[in-house]
């Protein structure tokens, strides 16, 4: 079966900053794949190469079986992209702007985009110069999850949301499993990844550190144990596998394990007689902090290094403002002028029109959702 994404040896710079360093992501078709990495680690560059709006120096990408550089146009009717910093036209009402990107992209099912506008407790008729940042991201959110995308690659998608809408999106991204879309989540918030993804790919330094599911990851960690027994416990502190060992008393102790010696160690503890037993599993966010818990140094290089690139970040670049919130590739700022930026006019004039026409022919009463609303 071919990977709705696969990335092979992907590397990128920016002048002398190396963004990417031979990347290596696979991503299979119904998966949701947690994409981590801390500020400054590639994540945003390897999505922009996913969305062919950078052009990588060497490797190889395809998505959807596709080319992203050389298909963008043909790929973005199959994609929805949201990031986590919304910019959206200011004259427009969300209703329009959710309506525009489904006229432009392959469409979207009216009824389900009606739900996802109950569910994040939207009001489409109003402007979105009058939107918070996390209304903002609902329009973006609306727009892709509406969609008919066979792919969604969300980037920071609850940036701004409240715990009650990050709790919406998480419920909906589960049932969008059941139909067998394919996901591409890059957050920061551990926790949610960690209730969503099947697999997680951790990068650093633009390279893959850590792939595969959460049970392969935490297989090559450590168990944290707390322990009571009968007899004396201070004898554990030695065993081979056994770290971080620290005992209250004589017979109370808490400790690490790695996953590799467990059954020895378990071994030795049922034989000092066991009162209470405690086990807890690593969490994401110990399986992540394992690989970024780095010195002072290496902070104020990396730091360094996010100030050169955002100064390089000038080659092979389609357009710096391009972000995609629906299957289209089309800018979320005011457009510029040119032939995209006329055919977005056109598109916005065809559906006044319609829209108007509507508007005229429906009664008052069934016209919450109508996009003739929303102009």
């Amino acid at each position: 079966m071919t990977a709705a994404i696969h990335v092979q040896t992907v590397s990128k710079a920016f002048g002398t900053t190396q963004a990417l360093d031979e990347l290596e992501l696979r991503v299979e078709p119904g998966q949701v794949m947690g994409f981590l990495g801390p500020n400054g680690s590639g994540k945003s560059t390897a999505i922009r190469v996913l969305m062919g709006i950078l052009h990588h120096d060497s490797g190889q990408v395809r998505v959807l079986g596709q080319d992203p550089w050389t298909d963008a146009v043909e790929l973005h009717k199959r994609i929805a992209y949201v990031p986590g910093d919304v910019n959206l036209w200011p004259g427009l009402t969300g209703g329009e702007i959710i309506d525009l990107f489904s006229r432009l992209g392959s469409g979207l099912d009216p009824k389900r985009r009606d739900d996802m506008i109950e569910r994040f407790d939207l009001d489409p008729t109003k402007k979105s110069r009058t939107y918070s940042k996390g209304n903002r991201q609902k329009v973006a959110l609306i727009a892709a999850l509406a969609g008919n995308a066979e792919l969604f690659i969300f980037d920071e998608p609850t940036s701004g949301l409240d715990p009650l809408m990050e709790t919406v999106f998480q419920n909906t991204i589960g049932e969008m499993l059941t139909d067998g879309k394919t996901v591409l989540l890059s957050s920061h918030i551990l926790a949610e990844v960690e209730s969503l993804c099947d697999q997680v790919t951790i990068i650093r330094d633009g390279r893959t550190v850590e792939a595969g599911t959460l049970a392969e990851l935490r297989h090559l960690t450590r168990t944290f144990f707390t322990i009571t027994t009968t007899e004396p416990i201070a004898e554990m502190a030695t065993v081979d596998g056994v770290s971080d060992f620290v005992a209250p008393d004589d017979h109370h102790a808490s400790f690490n394990v790695a996953n590799a010696k467990l059954g020895e160690v378990m071994n030795h503890i049922a034989n000092l007689g066991i009162v209470a037993i405690e086990s807890q599993p690593p969490t994401l966010e110990e399986l992540f902090m394992r690989h970024y818990a780095v010195d002072k140094t290496h902070h104020v290089a990396c730091s360094s290094t996010r100030r050169k690139r955002s100064t390089d970040r000038t080659s092979h670049t389609r357009s710096s403002n391009c972000v995609i919130i629906a299957p289209v590739a089309q800018t979320l700022h005011p457009p510029a002028a040119g032939k995209d930026s006329r055919s977005i006019v056109e598109s916005i004039n065809t559906l006044r029109v319609e829209s108007a026409t509507a508007g005229s022919a429906s009664s008052p009463t069934s016209r919450k959702h109508k996009s003739s609303d929303w102009w």
